[in-house]
């Protein structure tokens, strides 16, 4: 019997596998890097290590450290979470053969199919050798690992060498191996997968199907179970050639099969020998734990001959600290409250007061609701998000609802082309136009027309604030019957709430203030100060950092008195394992450049200025 295990991850997977293991009276042990010292998985954890440095190279992925951790810690078990260690064979030996219980398949198993290249191969597929014009468009995918990195959709045959060196350095940045592949891009399809279990006696479970096609940058957003109008043939195909891949390579514990579907067809595209981040909508339909299962597996016993039964309909929407609407850049900075209402599920490495840094993927959670019907959980998980409580960062809460909401997404009608098509209308702000009133309202309680600034009665007071990009002024009074404000009714007002009486319908605005962030209801603003600070001013033409990380790369040749033309990539920023352009906001000349590779930036840091051409 299992008693101690440690998690070989950070953050919302591994505080799930802890969940799983206090219920099961198993002890936890947990590692953790300096930049995750006071991480919520370390702190629920019975124990943690600590693994010096912070970048995933020196630390989560250092297989070395973490199995020396496990032996000091008195741990008899491993559980590998997923990313980071979870496919590497490698691992799996050493964990094994320095005698602790590996939670996961088998190393030949993790070698057969950890290489997309091989796993294709071993499925008698071929990836493309050479690519030529009626090949395209073409996608290049990291032979290692998953998440979308090191992953490049090629258009056009000039730009293959300069997509295949872009993704061959994220992939070694993110898995240590930069090994890529390229082959067909199917326009319009499906990602959809089957959940599969495997214990050491030869019993396979197929636990059904999801869909996963809603993502960014190919890493899923949204994800539901079961996958949404398969026909029965469709269904039971998917399903059996994932026991079949599974029996191929003896499988044994949790693992996942994709496939891309398009005009009626499943193609092959890889098996992940893992837990996926997916996984709690599985568990919802057919009322498992997997990990309580993996664990079972690994100490030998045998699953029941058939799989359980499902029932209903589960969604899952990853909330990300990112901006969408800026390129989906990854936020960082402190996550002040995270709540979320409703009977849904939360899994989230956050706590109230933790900061999002710099080093590791921006999710913040994953939200799932479960019901007898599609429609009811769509409708579910969308009020949820909704009325969630998020002060911090930006987020992707918005965009979650409305895809959810989305007539192409209910009528399960999308494609892993949804975004492309969808994200300008996405991501068009829509502000609650009196929330700049409801903030300063706010902070006017409690403040006397006599106190402060001695006004004239009739004169307004004015606040301004920023939001979704523009600047608002809200102008109110201190009245004889206290705050009024023109077009509405203060019905009541205090520090934490204001109801407005807005043409005969009452409206409720809860305010909570950190610094100069300042959220009403679900609506961010940021407060201006009442005299703007001129060194804050930068030059037009001036390329700021729009999130702190690395720069990895300036363009060959880019040199001040250089001529660039709008949207020609400058250099590049590494953040939270993902590599993101800074292109040229307009045709001219670069007349400063202040990056250079392998440099620390700051949010708004100078990267660079380019002089618009006349």
């Amino acid at each position: 019997m299992i008693t101690s295990v440690l998690v070989a991850n950070r953050g919302e997977i591994a505080c799930r596998v802890v969940r799983t293991c206090r219920e099961a009276g198993i002890r936890t042990v947990a590692v953790h890097s300096d930049a995750d010292e006071s991480a919520l998985h370390a702190r629920v954890a019975d124990t943690a290590v600590r693994l010096p440095g912070s970048a995933p190279a020196d630390t989560y992925l250092r297989g070395d450290l973490i199995v020396k951790a496990a032996l000091a810690a008195g741990a008899d078990a491993v559980h590998p979470g997923y990313g980071f260690l979870s496919e590497n064979a490698g691992f799996a030996r050493a964990v094994r053969d320095a005698g602790l219980v590996w939670i996961g398949p088998p190393p030949e198993a993790i070698e057969a199919m950890a290489s997309k290249t091989r796993a294709k191969e071993l499925l008698g597929i071929e990836p493309l050798r050479q690519v030529t014009e009626a090949d395209l468009p073409v996608l290049v995918k990291a032979a290692a690992g998953g998440g979308g990195r090191g992953m490049r959709v090629v258009r056009h045959l000039a730009d293959l060498d300069a997509e295949l060196s872009a993704a061959r350095a994220e992939a070694a940045s993110a898995f240590g191996d930069g090994e890529v592949f390229v082959e067909p891009y199917v326009e319009g399809g499906r990602h959809v997968e089957v959940q599969v279990l495997a214990d050491t006696h030869g019993t396979v479970w197929a636990l059904g199907t999801r869909d996963c096609s809603l993502q960014r940058r190919h890493q899923k957003v949204i994800e539901e179970a079961p996958a949404p109008g398969l026909s029965a043939a469709l269904d039971a195909e998917v399903r059996a050639l994932a026991v079949r891949a599974a029996r191929a390579v003896h499988y044994v514990g949790a693992g996942t099969v994709e496939f891309l579907v398009a005009d009626g067809r499943a193609h092959f595209l890889e098996m992940n020998t893992r837990l996926q981040v997916e996984h709690p909508v599985t568990e919802a339909v057919f009322g498992v734990d997997l990990v309580a299962e993996q664990i079972r597996v690994a100490e030998g016993h045998a699953l029941a001959e058939d799989p359980p039964q499902a029932r209903g309909h589960a969604v899952e929407a990853r909330l990300y600290a990112e901006d969408p609407a800026r390129d989906w850049a990854p936020q960082t900075g402190r996550l002040h409250r995270l709540a979320v209402p409703g009977a849904v599920r939360l899994d989230t490495g956050y706590a109230d007061g933790d900061d999002i840094g710099v080093h590791y993927d921006p999710m913040l959670a994953k939200v799932v609701a479960h019901a007898p019907t599609r429609a009811e959980a769509i409708r579910k998980l969308a009020a949820a998000l909704d009325r969630a409580v998020i002060h911090g960062p930006v987020t992707n809460r918005d965009l979650l609802v409305r895809s959810l909401r989305h007539p192409e997404f209910t009528a399960a009608r999308m494609d892993t082309g949804f975004y492309d098509r969808h994200l300008p209308g996405l991501t068009e702000p829509a502000p609650d136009p009196h929330a700049p009133l409801a903030a300063a309202l706010a902070d006017a309680h409690g403040r006397s027309r006599f106190g402060g600034w001695r006004n004239v009665p009739s004169q307004p007071q004015t606040k301004r604030y920023l939001m979704a990009g523009e600047e608002h002024e809200a102008r109110y009074r201190h009245g004889s019957r206290g705050l009024e404000a023109d077009g509405v009714r203060v019905v009541h007002a205090d520090a934490r709430l204001v109801i407005l009486d807005v043409d005969g319908v009452r409206r409720k605005y809860e305010v909570a203030r950190h610094g100069d962030q300042v959220h009403v209801n679900t609506t961010s603003l940021t407060a201006l100060p009442r005299f703007p600070d001129p060194t804050t001013q930068h030059a037009p033409g001036s390329l700021l950092a729009p999130m702190p990380g690395t720069v990895v790369r300036v363009a060959d040749g880019l040199a001040v008195g250089t001529a660039v033309k709008e949207g020609e990539p400058l250099l590049w920023l590494e953040a939270m394992k993902m590599q993101h352009k800074i292109t040229a906001p307009a045709t001219g000349t670069l007349t400063e450049l202040h990056a250079v590779a392998g440099q620390q930036v700051d949010p708004g840091t100078l990267l660079a200025v380019v002089t618009e051409t006349p």
